[in-house]
């Protein structure tokens, strides 16, 4: 009885531990997205380099302050800054590729993360938009600073293990 009661707490544990916390973006939220050129691996591998040299100067610029009207005022002063890193991004990987950056109500499609959908709308939000923008995008959320997009690097071969299982089969 004793270990059948220690099985049960184990189980509902592992149930509480394992529950998926699922991220709703709240209303007043600004996105984040860069639009690739298109789908040619090239173009998406650029819009990869640009999101990634833009990540420094916009963790910056999402842990200023906690208020959305700072966060926006934030934003906008440093979009010379987005521009000379992207600009300098196209450059140095030799890319004659133009470039916009839209701040304001932009159209952002309907997109599924880990079950919820966010439906298609106009959202207020920072749009890098490489040469035609035709091709897949990079987005996440900068106020709150929460990003929806799990890196684009597989990993393969990666085993995974229950501490609690690995207790399960050692003493029972």
């Amino acid at each position: 009885m004793k270990k059948l009661v220690i099985v049960l707490a184990i189980i509902t544990t592992l149930l509480v531990i394992n529950k998926e916390e699922k991220i709703v973006i709240p209303k007043e939220a600004i996105r984040f997205r860069v639009i690739a050129n298109s789908d040619q691996a090239q173009d998406q591998v650029l819009k990869r380099k640009v999101v990634n040299n833009l990540n420094e100067e916009i963790r910056k610029v999402t842990t200023l302050d906690t208020s959305l009207a700072n966060s926006r005022e934030n934003i906008k002063k440093e979009i010379p800054s987005f521009s000379k890193i992207v600009s300098e991004t196209l450059e140095k990987n030799q890319s004659n590729q133009t470039f916009t950056i839209d701040y304001g109500m932009n159209y952002f499609p309907e997109k599924e993360y880990k079950g919820i959908v966010y439906e298609e709308g106009e959202y207020e939000s920072l749009v890098i938009t490489l040469g035609n923008g035709l091709g897949e995008n990079f987005w996440c959320v900068l106020f709150p600073p929460l990003c929806l997009l799990d890196t684009e690097e597989e990993v393969e071969d990666v085993e995974y293990t229950s501490f609690v299982k690995e207790l399960i089969e050692k003493y029972f």
